[in-house]
């Protein structure tokens, strides 16, 4: 697809996207190219609110690249990302969606296993109220060459009403017959035990919501690069749903 050709229902890509959303922002600038070189350490972070993001990137033998990413708002907000791993490389990423109202958050990767040894790890947590839509769709393609290939895919949402909507699609498409490869994703409501635990301790519902989903998200951006400015902006993104 070109970056002139408005995506249809047809393109699975695309296939819970706001359109008319997308119709306004179309069309969308050309991928961010990021490449590490052979043996490089890179990190990334991207706080975004609205728009279509879109991400192109290349790791050489033995780099690594931590992107981590937080996709708020009550608009709506698309990110995707397409890795190449060559031999050895790894790619860490973690994101967090957060929205309430209408929004529609989507987060979209393709990372492709190339050569043998590489590692790629992806967690992702959703956050979601109001009539929000929050999906990710996920696909792990590993080459014929690309054997000892070890790659997961961590999903989890959580639903703060019965009109918010998780979409989750994690795929592997595997040619190797040496890797390990896994996924696993759910879908939950807040403990009510838990809350009910906070609330006898005195921590009004809204503090301890607030408590709750903040260490539902917290594991994704440990050791991120600008961990703390991606924490803050998630804490605010949350107190605004309560």
């Amino acid at each position: 697809m070109t970056a002139l050709v408005l995506p249809t229902r047809k393109d699975e890509a695309w296939r819970y996207s706001d359109l008319e959303a997308v119709a306004r922002l179309w069309p969308v600038q050309p991928a961010t190219e990021i490449v590490a070189a052979a043996g490089e350490t890179a990190k990334r972070y991207l706080i975004a609110d609205s728009g279509i993001h879109d991400f192109a990137i290349t790791l050489g033998a033995g780099a690594r690249m931590d992107f981590h990413v937080l996709n708020e708002g009550a608009g709506y907000g698309r990110i995707a990302i397409d890795v190449t791993l060559h031999d050895g490389a790894h790619f860490e990423f973690g994101a967090v969606q957060i929205g309430g109202g209408e929004a529609n958050l989507e987060i979209v990767t393709t990372v492709r296993h190339i050569e043998p040894n590489a590692t790629s790890n992806q967690v992702v947590r959703s956050v979601l109220g109001g009539s929000a839509t929050g999906s990710y769709l996920g696909k792990v393609a590993v080459a014929r060459d690309a054997q000892k290939t070890d790659s997961v895919q961590s999903v989890k949402a959580m639903l703060l009403s019965r009109t918010a909507t998780a979409n989750s699609k994690p795929e592997l498409e595997i040619y190797a017959d040496d890797v390990k490869c896994a996924h696993g994703a759910t879908v939950g409501e807040l403990d009510k035990t838990a809350l009910f635990y906070l609330a006898a301790r005195g921590i009004p519902p809204e503090d301890a919501q607030t408590l709750l989903l903040q260490a539902f998200v917290s594991e994704v951006f440990a050791g991120a690069e600008a961990q703390d400015k991606l924490e803050a902006a998630a804490l605010d993104a949350l107190g605004r749903l309560s």
